[in-house]
């Protein structure tokens, strides 16, 4: 054990690495670990560092806190959830013997249906980025494949056969790899960017003019800014992936594709969408629509 941490933090520190091993999203250990480091400030000013010490009581106090200093209930869910896992797994390396978030309850909060973008919307975050050949690109492939934005950071330059019209989707953190159709739109919004692309030895297929890649928070922040001068509001850059998933189904697409094809782990996730739509997913045959 370093000694230089105090048994907690180095708690969190063996909590982090198995969730590595488990191949769990960074996203989700960022959050995770941040949320109990949390608990850890605030059980510490009560002078307590052993995950021994902590009771059903000082939880129950943390939550009050969050509270207190305005965290949203969806927010304050989340942190017992990272804190409850936290301490599952102190229990099952027998650090523990008592779990004390066995009777912590999740505060209620109500859950926003997904920011479906209607046609007038897309259509016009399309035509406020068209000269922006870069980020058209980025925006069709969202928009007409349902990528997740991590995965269309990650594409290379390999996994793009225009040839066949279809990209494929590597491995990525805890995500199944997939091959995805592309139709016309998405074809020739990627060719316009290829011509243009910046001749480098990065293979990542969205480069910056530098040549390095495009990250998530570039396109983010891109797209975000194209949502803004389109005058498009509450929307964000993973309402594009909404946005595929509802009017592919709206369309009649079979609701085990659409699922396959969105890289869902579960069909429970894509049928929640079902509920924000109209129509029927009875097609034998997979369809997809051109948005």
């Amino acid at each position: 054990m370093n000694q230089s941490l105090s048994p907690l933090r180095q708690n969190i520190k063996d909590f982090k690495n198995q969730l590595e091993s488990l191949g769990r999203a960074s996203a989700t250990i960022l959050a995770y670990t941040k949320d109990v480091d949390q608990l850890v400030d605030f059980v510490s000013s009560l002078g307590k560092t052993t995950p021994q010490t902590i009771t059903e009581e000082d939880i129950e106090n943390f939550k009050q806190d969050l509270n207190q200093k305005n965290f949203t209930a969806k927010s304050i869910s989340r942190k017992i959830n990272s804190i409850k896992a936290f301490f599952r797994f102190l229990k099952d390396q027998t650090i523990i013997s008592q779990n004390p978030t066995t009777q912590i309850s999740h505060p209620k909060y109500d859950i926003k249906p997904p920011r479906i973008l209607s046609k007038m919307e897309y259509r016009a975050l399309r035509d406020t980025c068209k000269n922006d050949l870069r980020i058209a690109a980025v925006v069709e492939l969202l928009l007409q494949t349902g990528v997740r934005i991590s995965e269309a950071a990650n594409l290379k330059l390999t996994d793009v056969d225009l040839n066949n019209n279809k990209i494929k989707i590597s491995a990525y953190e805890s995500h199944e790899p997939r091959t995805i159709p592309i139709n016309e739109p998405t074809k020739a919004a990627l060719q316009r960017y290829l011509k243009e692309r910046p001749k480098t030895s990065t293979l990542n297929l969205f480069i910056t003019k530098t040549g390095n890649p495009f990250l998530v928070r570039n396109i983010r922040s891109s797209i975000d800014r194209y949502f803004r001068l389109s005058g498009i509001e509450n929307a964000r850059v993973n309402d594009l992936r909404h946005t595929f998933i509802a009017h592919q189904l709206m369309s009649g697409a079979p609701l085990t594709y659409i699922s396959r094809l969105a890289g869902h782990k579960r069909l429970s996730t894509t049928e929640k969408y079902l509920e924000f739509v109209d129509g029927k997913t009875n097609h034998e045959r997979p369809k997809l629509e051109e948005l």
